[in-house]
């Protein structure tokens, strides 16, 4: 029967002599003899003591007679960890249900390592993960310990990321985040390059997710390179922002690819060169110009703002007249068609949930934590990407009529309702 002594505490500084002593006698840090199994075992049963207290004042608070009885005890197999016996105490009415660790459940950490990554994902930061965790299951667990855990996913994420990818995508929006990292020389930028995808069955995905010091066509490039070794033959129209060089680093790699250059963004190009005074009216003269029914009256709609603030503000008006071409690209297709890809707001808005998970962090401690936060945000945000776009199937239509020999190159498809 049980004494009520509470479990001997773990000895945090002695494990750390004996991990640090083991890792130099090259003693691995997984598996059933590595440096970290003691360690998973108390947090374990720290956390199922911790469970049956609170299932005790429970039943205490409802009137019931109960108490500990003894202990219990079982072989399990820790993902990480390897094999390693795992104690517990016992209620008298045998009514205990441990949630961390079931009773008949021999391999372990996969609950919980599953509802720490979920919490991560959505945002959390570790101390408020802890905090969780020490008041649900009365423990402590350490900021490495939660970063241990979610490191889990990085050979998934790895094989996400190069995962083969379909021959070819009606629509593909292409853009960058930017965020700081500590680096050997203090806190550093790096830009995450996401290229979302929309196929043909018109749903959307991400294709692709790469780090760099910075943004430039140079890295678009190798980019885009990589999408085509991993499989992507042929992209219809790709929409972007007005980076220099972007359009040609395309073409380079995928020369039949239309482009479309973000009409959002050329606006606001054009209003940093415009005092407030006339902010106003120089956004009402362009809306003509991105509003009009076919590429010829936006033309001689953009002329007409040319004629009017090309000499008070030629800087504003340059841009539209240097990339006409792929500014107004949109205007060969229907509204339902023009209103997905006059704008990059498809992946940016993807760019704003993500945002919202990663604003917690400030400066990243790596690369690799940058990486798979994103990358977690992601997989949360794309569960519900289970529907094609709004009107697909006459989307499809247009376009196979448009892109008919390019489109039957990659097989048959289904024109399905959207």
């Amino acid at each position: 029967m049980d004494t009520g002594k509470s479990k001997k505490p773990f000895d945090f500084e002695r494990f750390k002599e004996e991990a640090m002593e083991g890792l130099y006698q090259g003693k691995k840090m997984g598996g059933t003899d590595g440096v970290f199994a003691p360690m998973l075992k108390h947090l374990l049963e720290s956390m199922l003591e911790g469970e049956l207290d609170n299932h005790l004042e429970e039943s205490k608070s409802s009137g019931e007679s109960n108490r500990k009885n003894g202990k219990t005890k079982k072989t399990v197999r820790s993902l990480q960890s390897g094999h390693f016996e795992l104690e517990s105490s016992r209620d008298r009415n045998g009514t205990f249900e441990p949630k961390i660790v079931p009773k008949r459940q021999l391999i372990i950490t996969e609950e919980l390592e599953d509802n720490v990554i979920a919490m991560y994902a959505r945002g959390m930061s570790t101390r408020n993960i802890s905090d969780y965790v020490k008041e649900m299951y009365a423990m402590d667990i350490s900021a490495t310990e939660i970063s241990n855990i979610t490191d889990k996913i990085i050979p998934a994420m790895n094989e996400w990321r190069n995962r083969p990818l379909e021959a070819v995508y009606p629509f593909v929006f292409l853009d960058c985040m930017h965020y700081k990292v500590r680096g050997s020389g203090g806190v550093e930028s790096r830009a995450v390059y996401n290229i979302l995808g929309v196929n043909r069955d018109g749903k959307k995905d991400l294709i692709g997710i790469y780090l760099s010091e910075n943004e430039g066509a140079k890295f678009w490039l190798s980019v885009l390179t990589d999408l085509k070794q991993r499989g992507v033959e042929d992209i219809l129209v790709a929409c972007i922002d007005g980076l220099k060089g972007f359009p040609e680093a395309i073409e380079a790699v995928f020369p039949k690819t239309q482009i479309q250059l973000c009409i959002v963004h050329q606006i606001r190009t054009s209003l940093r060169y415009v005092p407030e005074k006339d902010k106003k009216a120089v956004v009402a003269d362009l809306k003509p110009i991105y509003k009009a029914n076919n590429q010829e009256q936006g033309y001689e709609k953009l002329l007409e703002f040319e004629d009017k603030w090309g000499k008070k503000y030629p800087l504003s008006v340059k841009g539209w007249m240097e990339n006409w071409t792929n500014l107004s690209t949109y205007f060969e297709y229907s509204a339902d068609i023009r209103k997905v890809i006059y704008t990059t707001n498809a992946i940016e808005g993807m760019h704003r949930q993500i945002r919202k998970v990663t604003k917690t962090k400030g400066a990243f401690t790596s690369d690799q934590a940058l990486l798979k936060l994103v990358y977690l945000a992601f997989k949360d945000l794309s569960k519900k990407w289970t529907m094609p776009m709004h009107n697909w199937g006459l989307t499809m239509s247009q376009l196979y009529i448009k892109f008919g020999d390019r489109l039957k190159a990659f097989g048959d498809f289904f024109l399905g309702g959207g």
